[in-house]
């Protein structure tokens, strides 16, 4: 058993070299024979001689695959040294291809055979997207570089490090929660400038809300306000934008209770629906209002596709916030529920609303619940109109805070009357 384990880790090390040498094979197809610096049997070989240099090292020294791994290292730079210097194909990628392989066979004797077949798919399919790769380097400008570089050290540099637990007034400040916030939304503003760039601003905008009011609506709200305020022309769009993420917290909200307590469903569809259906109905208004003030070929007015100080503001604005629901909580009682609810939706519909779901037995009645999840739904989409008017300017503002107050109006009459 032991021999047939070890009999399929060298085959699979041989099928990544086949694999890698597929591609790089069907790129030099043109070249003649013997004029190929690494072809399909190369790559192959040397997927194998990494496998069986694994082996060997296990019965012998480690020295073995140090010795192998720079033989045959040296054989690949000897070969790029002599190659033609008319071809485009023969250069460093070749090289450092056939190393990767050699190194994957390797990892296929000694490690996971699963993550070393998955590396050699990716080394493929990466070696065989040259000419995409190059023209997504032609078109991308200096601003986008700088921009994916700033969010991957706010994402991956800065957030790790901060502490999640509460500072501050009634330890009401979680650094780790304010500062994913700001990554989100700084996330979502490049998604929807990638969106925007790639499928033009009538969609873009669209596919950026719907896609980032799955995650947070509030979040969107911010971005796509920020956005708005430097494109006066696509300002219907936006607003449509904002209204079709927020329209999205319904019915996730009605999800995530229904999941938890599943009572809660038939008391909250009815405000929850109509106040989504508002949303959906004035959202569309406004994209195509935005559509058609935007069919003559107005240009997007995205400027730099993420803005530092913008994101800064509205993780200030949410710490602001949170310090304020806490503050109403200490000063007046949790004992109140629709107070706690109103103060929890000043920076979390989410929250509150499982809370309140998942109190078992000494949950107050299920249509006081309701109420209070509703409540919470409402503060929130104060609060979004509110930074709408804040980031988007007055203009902008009146148009989102109509379009949530519509939603308001329907689910409230809804729940009036049921």
């Amino acid at each position: 058993m032991e021999d047939f384990d070890t009999l399929q880790r060298l085959a699979l090390a041989l099928a990544i070299g086949v694999l890698i040498g597929l591609e790089r094979g069907w790129r030099e197809r043109e070249v003649p024979e013997g004029g190929r610096v690494a072809g399909v049997r190369t790559f192959a070989l040397g997927g194998l001689l990494g496998g069986v240099s694994a082996v060997l090292s296990d019965s012998t020294s480690d020295a073995v695959m140090a010795v192998a791994f720079l033989a045959y290292a040296a054989i690949l730079t000897a070969l790029r040294l002599r190659g033609r210097p008319d071809s485009n194909d023969i250069g460093a990628t070749t090289t450092i291809a056939g190393l990767v392989t050699f190194a994957l066979g390797a990892l296929a004797v000694e490690g996971s055979m699963q993550v070393a077949a998955a590396g050699g798919v990716v080394t493929a399919l990466f070696l065989g997207i040259k000419p995409q790769l190059h023209r997504l380097i032609e078109r991308i400008e200096r601003d986008e570089l700088m921009a994916v570089l700033k969010l991957l050290v706010m994402s991956v540099v800065l957030l790790p490090v901060l502490p999640d637990q509460g500072f501050g007034p009634w330890h009401a400040l979680n650094p780790y929660k304010l500062w994913w916030m700001v990554v989100l939304v700084a996330g979502i503003s490049f998604v929807g400038y990638v969106a925007v760039k790639v499928a033009g601003a009538r969609r873009g905008i669209v596919l950026a809300a719907v896609a980032g009011g799955i995650v947070s609506s509030t979040a969107v709200t911010a971005s796509l306000s920020r956005q708005a305020k430097g494109s006066a022309a696509l300002a219907p769009l936006y607003a449509g934008g904002v209204a079709l993420a927020c329209a999205t917290m319904f019915p996730r909200l009605i999800l995530l209770v229904s999941v938890v307590h599943p009572a809660l469903f038939e008391v909250l569809w009815p405000p929850f629906a109509a106040a989504a259906a508002a949303n959906f109905v004035i959202a569309a208004w406004l994209i195509r209002r935005g559509r058609a003030e935007t069919a003559d070929g107005v240009q997007d007015g995205h400027r730099n596709p993420f803005e530092f100080m913008l994101a800064l503001r509205f993780g200030l604005f949410l710490g602001a916030i949170a310090v304020l629901s806490r503050a109403l909580s200490a000063w007046l009682g949790d004992t109140g529920l629709y107070l706690l609810a109103a103060a929890s939706g000043l920076a979390d519909v989410d929250a509150i609303a499982l809370t309140l779901a998942n109190m078992g037995e000494s949950a107050p009645p299920e249509h006081m619940v309701a109420n209070a999840i509703c409540l919470a739904a409402a503060v929130n989409t104060v609060v979004k109109a509110g930074l709408a008017f804040y980031l988007g300017g007055t203009s902008f503002g009146t148009r989102v805070a109509g379009a949530l107050g519509a939603s308001l109006v329907a689910g409230g009459a809804v729940l009036a009357f049921t």
